[in-house]
């Protein structure tokens, strides 16, 4: 093969794969030229790669969020380094991807089988960008709120662009009223979620397990205390309650005017209409990583 021929080949099969000049170079040597033999080759070395990344910890990214009308869906992937999250490839592939799962109602299964604008499935671009980038890239969440019946929005916080970011918040709101009418409150209760991290709505959605090791760990701090018994428990349950307050949504202070709870401000604005909040999801890159 000449030499015009090797770099022509080359060129090509960088053009096809996304992968490096050495790394396209050795496939055309290892295959004697054949193309599709080469880009076989490169996958297989792509996924040996891919599975020896695997151990890193990959804690930067992005959090990319995908609105149709009513219905959003959100996911977060990761990168090892904040640089590979701002490259424009990885930033395509989290937009489609966050498209993607929508139609796959936010299971990761579906979206890793789902086929993109090139036609192969997720899984597959997925160990492709980890080849090209050279470090762990991971869709570590998925989720989807796209109940019709429900008035659905989005936020994201860090943005660098619209629905990108480092935190992402979907919020569904239960009520009669118009959305353009709630826009306002709605945003501003998202954004409240994406500043406060609460666990749950309210009280009666806090996992029973967090509240046990809650109230195992102040117990524990108040034990050596030399109080009586009476006024620990007093205390104990002081505490409990403000972690209670300070980890679900309607108890928690206001973030535009503390000196209410986010309940008194959903009260103030629905009056004697209905205005429930069904269901949130907040996503924030590399969070308990």
């Amino acid at each position: 093969m000449s030499q015009d021929n090797l770099l022509e080949k080359v060129k090509k099969l960088r053009e096809i794969t996304g992968v490096g000049f050495e790394d396209c170079k050795s496939a055309i040597d290892e295959s004697k030229g054949d193309i599709e033999k080469a880009i076989e080759l490169l996958r297989k070395k792509g996924i040996a790669k891919a599975s020896k990344r695997m151990g890193r910890t990959a804690a930067e990214g992005l959090v990319c969020i995908y609105e149709n009308k009513n219905k959003f869906s959100i996911i977060e992937i990761n990168s090892e380094t904040d640089f590979v999250a701002k490259n424009q490839e990885f930033i395509n592939f989290a937009e489609e991807v966050s498209e993607l799962t929508l139609s796959a109602s936010g299971k990761m299964e579906d979206i890793l089988k789902s086929k993109m604008k090139n036609k192969k499935n997720v899984e597959e671009n997925l160990t492709d960008l980890i080849s090209k980038m050279g470090e762990k890239i991971t869709i570590r969440k998925s989720g989807c709120l796209a109940d019709d019946k429900l008035l659905n929005f989005s936020y994201t916080h860090a943005s660098i662009k619209k629905n990108i970011g480092k935190i992402g918040v979907l919020l569904s709101i239960e009520t009669k009223k118009d959305k353009k009418d709630v826009m306002n409150l709605g945003k501003q209760l998202a954004m409240q979620i994406a500043s406060s991290s609460p666990l749950a709505i309210d009280k009666e959605g806090l996992d029973l397990n967090i509240l046990k090791k809650e109230k195992e760990i102040i117990t524990e701090e108040l034990k050596n205390s030399g109080k009586d018994t009476k006024i620990v428990e007093k205390i104990a349950l002081g505490k409990l309650n403000k972690f209670i307050s300070e980890n679900t949504l309607l108890n928690q202070e206001w973030i535009i005017e503390p000196k209410k709870k986010v309940k008194d401000v959903i009260k103030d604005f629905a009056g004697k209409d209905k205005f429930i909040i069904k269901n949130f999801l907040r996503f924030k890159v590399g969070e308990g990583l």
